[in-house]
């Protein structure tokens, strides 16, 4: 009996070496970060984002984006005082109005054969205002905008941030119809505007410069 006892305490003592063994090494709280930062859908969908230059022609259904304008509207700004104006245009007669201008005025960029409208051919356009009497409005417009081309990238819907088309449209008075048609309060000025829709292009990341970023003891 005593010798069977003993067997059987060393087929344990064996059995839970093997499990030691086997066992996987424990992540290192870095290691472990990591891992839940590939996991993690929000980072994935920054890191995934690009600007998109080409799109299919439909534009985006209205029900996807109220989504993404309500999480815009839902973005962090001073004081709560959403201090942006937001118009959406899907209407091609706006969008095409408004680029024959552009196209008057800048024949050798309209050349492109690939040239359908001044907002990189997006069939659906944010114009976004901000409030010229608060000095942070610009801000909160650009957190605004964030938001929005995040959404928009979760929901598989490319986007674009453009000044150009909104400098144009300000400074232009051809373009001046198509401005007042935006229907802008008094002391908001047009700011930026945001393209939209279902890319037809799958450009790479381009690189950033990590080293600008620095950490201050």
């Amino acid at each position: 009996m005593k010798g069977l006892s003993k067997m059987i305490g060393t087929l344990c003592l064996c059995a839970a070496g093997c499990l030691v063994a086997c066992a996987p090494a424990q992540k290192s709280k870095e290691e472990t970060a990591a891992t839940n930062e590939k996991k993690n859908a929000v980072i994935e969908t920054i890191m995934a984002r690009r600007s998109i230059r080409q799109y299919k022609p439909q534009a985006v259904g209205r029900d996807t984006m109220q989504v993404i304008l309500e999480c815009g509207i839902n973005a962090p700004n001073g004081q709560n005082k959403q201090s942006w104006e937001i118009r959406v245009v899907d209407n091609p007669e706006f969008l095409n109005g408004v680029s024959e201008v552009f196209k008057q005025k800048n024949p050798k960029m309209a050349a492109d054969p690939k040239f359908r409208n001044m907002f990189r051919n997006a069939p659906t356009v944010v114009f976004i205002a901000h409030d010229t009497t608060y000095d942070c409005s610009q801000i909160d417009c650009g957190l605004l905008g964030e938001n929005m081309v995040l959404a928009a990238q979760s929901l598989g819907v490319g986007s674009v941030c453009l000044a150009s088309p909104t400098r144009f449209m300000v400074s232009t008075p051809e373009a001046a119809e198509y401005l007042k048609k935006l229907d802008l309060p008094e002391n908001y000025e047009l700011l930026y505007c945001i393209g939209f829709g279902y890319p037809d292009e799958a450009p790479a990341a381009k690189p950033r410069n990590a080293a600008k970023i620095k950490f201050v003891d």
